[in-house]
């Protein structure tokens, strides 16, 4: 298991696997479209490799970064699985690995056999975004892996906030419903990925009452956080005390740089202690809870 990453260095807790390495799938309209729109995605991101994330990583002073195997249409989690491991071997000492699970036709025998997978391959998690299958995060159907990944000390991502394909619904993924699994499994971790968007007021009470509820803001632009008006105030105020232990540094590589995040988190004005903890102190301890256990 993976020890603790020098504390002063920043520690990228969301990237995805690079496009170039990616299983080759044909994208849906409907899932993609307005996602190019929104986030202003282009064609340059397409061919990004396993070094070129390393490379940004590098010139940004990024130390260590956990890669998602995460999708969102189609079956390819096997795949994803696979070419996470392989990431990870290949540079122990910058990366970790989360996996994830078959949503498409769920079924849990699979989804636990891809667990125990999962945890002999090293990961550290599972991350998985059942609203791009036409689940909410409650669903009772998944409460098995939640228990299964609670026993084997992996923590669990869950997406929460906005998805901009136009054909599935984002109320199953309020953050609100975190409020039901974390009751339910106390001593699972959880992972908000993308800070509960635009359920701020409630992502913010349910981590206020769940200590093991992190939230992670990769896919976002930092500069909203601190924008008034932006409807982020709730969030900036809590990170900023009570929260600050429970957030995360996160850019969703390559849709958010590692040059354009770090930078907007350091204009914030966040208290010197709170930025060190948003941006690696945290995920150590995530790591070391890991590692001691």
């Amino acid at each position: 298991m993976k020890t603790a990453i020098d504390k002063a260095k920043i520690i990228d807790f969301r990237v995805r696997v690079p496009p170039g390495i990616y299983p080759d799938v044909k994208t849906p309209k409907e899932n993609s479209a307005q996602y190019n729109a929104v986030l202003s995605l282009d064609e340059s991101i397409k061919d990004q490799t396993l070094e070129d994330l390393i490379s940004e990583m590098d010139s940004n002073s990024v130390e260590h970064a956990v890669m998602h195997a995460e999708y969102e249409h189609h079956d390819i989690s096997d795949a994803l699985n696979r070419i996470v491991a392989d990431s990870v071997q290949q540079y122990p000492d910058r990366l970790s690995g989360i996996g994830t699970l078959a949503m498409s036709d769920f079924s849990v025998k699979r989804a636990l056999y891809q667990i125990d997978q999962c945890r002999e391959m090293g990961m550290i998690g599972l991350s998985i975004q059942p609203a791009f299958f036409g689940m909410s995060i409650d669903e009772k159907q998944l409460y098995p892996i939640y228990g299964k990944a609670m026993e084997s000390n992996l923590l669990v991502a869950l997406h929460t906030g906005v998805n901009y394909t136009t054909h599935r619904p984002m109320a199953g993924e309020n953050p609100m419903l975190l409020d039901n699994i974390a009751c339910d499994f106390p001593d699972l971790s959880l992972v908000a990925s993308h800070a509960g968007w635009p359920w701020i007021a409630e992502m913010v009470a349910v981590a206020r009452k769940h200590p093991n509820v992190l939230m992670e803001f990769g896919g976002l632009a930092p500069k909203y956080v601190g924008a008034e008006g932006s409807g982020w105030e709730m969030m900036y105020r809590f990170m900023n005390s009570v929260l600050s232990e429970q957030i995360l540094y996160g850019t969703d590589w390559p849709v958010m740089s590692h040059q354009r995040t770090v930078k907007e988190w350091r204009s914030l004005n966040l208290k010197p202690a709170v930025l060190d903890a948003l941006l690696g102190r945290n995920a150590n301890i995530v790591f070391d809870r890991r590692s001691n256990a």
